[in-house]
Formats: structure tokens, C-alpha cells, sequence
């Protein structure tokens, strides 16, 4: 497969019309795994990345879950193929900064991910839809097993995995999902929601991860210990958090429309005006207004719209979509016109919000 055919192939972010969840966008699970015998990609030679890649190429690749999607050395991939495998998190923006000996191999759907030789030899990703934590454990698992038959892992009995960052060790596990909270980021009380969040030994991050701003009101939250417990009790715990948070997200859109409707029919009612008559707009000014858009439908005044096309828009007003769309449309003011001529052309034949409609 190459990277045009996966583009245009299903991704489970760019078709959730599947996914029943108002806040959970997707749910992911990576594993950090190292070959026993290795030196970490840190301080391997160029030599050796690229042995250790070869091998876990062929290894993964040869798994049925992988079977007809792309494997490919990232060295080999242009620049705009990378930002825009990581605008979909298929790839870590230091994978896609990565050099001599990374690869990367992605299944035709685009849920499972192998990355080689990012922080560690093996990041292995599975992401699904909406709030599923149940089906994406299984699916990891298996692959991993599936991957163990074929690589020797490096194990120590007493610290677990072994990984490159020690904050990585035991389970190697990073389970996470991508939330949107928007009334939570209107009503201002988002920010104490994340140091709630950190005491409790999650991790909270923007859209693309670590460092990135939370465009379009898109939160990543994850856990952060990984040893001492079981990758059952980290996923249960986290579970149990998120469940917490997304009562809450719920909550504010309730108090909101009791104490503050008109505002917030005013701000939907805006992002709707300027999605179909906008003729400039950024990337994170278009998150923004999908934002709201996303928000109207969840609280059924935006009812013709549906929510897996916003999910889908989401993706692809992303800098890199835009510009693989347009075949060429380098100049970010480029970019930035016809964005806009995107949005306007998928809202031409929405109505507009019915403001009556609004759930009580």
C-alpha cells in the first residue's frame, strides 16, 4: 500500500459514525517494547538502527492485523507525507523529526500503528472511536503477542519492560483517549479540572500531544505510572477518572444552557455563520468553530449535521490535509483561503441551528 491508498482508505478517525460518545473522540493504547541485546535508538549506531528496522519491519509487517497496509521507512517519506500521518496520530511528531533507521507500519484501517526505533525500538499503537478501552486492550494485546512470537522482548523479571525512559518501565503502557470539552473550557473551569487530573497521576496534554494546544476545546488525557500495577488496573483506574470528567463535561453543558443559553446560542450561531461565509481561516480558528458546531449537534440545535463529519473536518482542515488536497498549496494564507472555501462548500447545505430544538 502507499501513502495516497491509505489516505483515501476508512481511518477510525476519519469515520466515527460508529461512535455513540458526546466527549470521547477516540481511545488509543501504545506499548513501548525493546529488543533484548539492543542498544536503545538513542544511543544505537546508524548501523544498528537500521538492522533493528529491517527486522521489526519485517516482523510486524508479517502480522494478518498489518497485512496489505503500509510499511515503510520514514526516511523515505516526504515532508508533508509525515506531518500528515501525524496530524492523523499515526506518527509522533519525534518520529516524523526521526532520521536514519525509523520506520513505521500502519494497518489498512489505520487503528494499529507500529513505530520503530522512535524513543524506543517499538511503540505499538491501537486507537479506535469513541470510549472503548475494553476492545482496544484486546486488539493491543493480541498484537503484541502476536508480535512476541517473532522479536525477543527485553524483560527483567523485577522491572518489567525495559524502555528508554524509566518512566516508561513495568507495563511500558500509555492508555489515553481524546476528549471535547468545550462547556468545561466556556464556563472556565477546565483548568482546574487538569490539576485535579495531575494529582491523581494522569497526565493532560493538547491535541497533538505533549506541548501542543488544545484547539477546538480537544483534550488528551492519559496515565502516567506505569510500574507497580497491572495494565487491567491502570485502564480501570483510568476509566474510572475519565467517567468523572465526562459527568462533569455533561454537567456544564446542562448549567449552561440553564444560566447562560443565549451566550451560548450566540456562539454557535456564529461558528455557523462563519463556516458557511468565511473565506479565510486558520487552523485553529476552524477547530474552534467545529468546536461549537460539534457542541450544537450534541445539544440537538445543530441536527442535520452529523457528528462524524465534524470528526472528519477535525482531521482534515489540519495544515497538511489542506495542502495534499490542494496538490500544492505551500503559503499558509493559501492554506488558509481554501480552508474556508472547504468549510463553506460541506456547510453550503446544512440549515441553520434551530435554537428551539435545544436539549433540555
Amino acid at each position: 500500500m502507499k501513502i495516497n491508498e491509505l489516505l483515501d482508505a476508512r481511518s477510525e478517525l476519519t469515520d466515527t459514525a460508529a461512535s455513540k460518545s458526546a466527549v470521547v473522540l477516540m481511545t488509543r493504547i501504545r506499548l513501548a517494547r525493546n529488543l533484548t541485546g539492543q542498544p536503545f535508538p538513542g544511543w544505537a549506531k546508524d548501523a544498528q538502527k537500521r538492522e533493528i528496522r529491517d527486522v521489526c519491519l519485517q516482523a510486524v509487517a508479517s502480522l494478518p492485523q498489518m497485512k496489505r497496509g503500509l510499511a515503510v521507512a520514514v526516511d523515505e517519506l516526504e515532508d508533508l507525507e509525515k506531518q500528515i500521518l501525524v496530524e492523523r496520530h499515526l506518527i509522533s511528531r519525534e518520529l516524523s523529526h526521526g532520521k536514519t533507521g525509523t520506520g513505521v507500519v500502519i494497518s489498512k484501517d489505520q487503528s494499529c500503528v507500529v513505530m520503530i526505533n522512535e524513543e524506543d525500538h517499538l511503540r505499538i499503537q491501537v486507537l479506535r472511536a469513541g470510549f472503548q478501552f475494553k476492545k482496544v486492550w484486546h486488539a493491543i494485546n493480541t498484537l503484541d503477542s502476536g508480535l512476541e512470537e517473532h522479536l525477543d522482548y527485553a524483560f527483567s523479571p523485577k522491572l518489567g519492560y525495559l524502555t528508554a525512559c524509566p518512566t516508561n518501565l513495568g507495563t511500558a503502557i500509555r492508555a489515553s483517549t481524546m476528549m471535547h470539552m468545550p462547556a468545561l473550557v466556556i464556563t472556565g473551569q477546565m483548568e482546574k479540572v487538569v490539576r485535579a487530573v495531575n494529582q491523581l497521576g494522569m497526565a493532560v496534554r493538547g491535541l497533538f500531544g505533549e506541548g501542543s494546544d488544545a484547539s477546538g476545546s480537544i483534550f488528551q488525557i492519559s496515565n502516567q505510572t506505569t510500574l507497580g500495577e497491572t495494565e487491567e488496573d491502570i485502564i480501570r483506574h483510568l476509566t474510572g477518572v475519565l467517567n468523572t470528567i465526562i459527568e462533569q463535561e455533561l454537567n456544564a453543558r446542562e448549567k449552561l444552557l440553564e444560566t447562560e443559553a443565549n451566550k451560548l446560542f450566540d456562539k454557535i450561531g456564529r461558528a455557523f455563520g462563519i463556516l458557511q461565509n468565511g473565506f479565510v481561516l486558520n487552523s485553529g480558528e476552524a477547530m474552534n468553530l467545529l468546536s461549537l458546531i460539534r457542541l450544537g449537534i450534541d445539544l440537538g440545535v445543530v441536527s442535520s449535521a452529523p457528528r462524524a463529519a465534524v470528526d472528519r473536518l477535525f482531521i482534515e482542515c489540519q495544515p497538511g490535509h489542506v495542502q495534499h488536497a490542494a496538490r500544492g498549496a505551500s503559503e499558509p494564507g493559501q492554506r488558509d483561503v481554501l480552508r474556508a472555501e472547504r468549510l463553506r462548500t460541506e456547510f453550503a447545505k446544512v440549515p441553520p441551528p434551530d435554537f428551539s430544538n435545544a436539549a433540555q
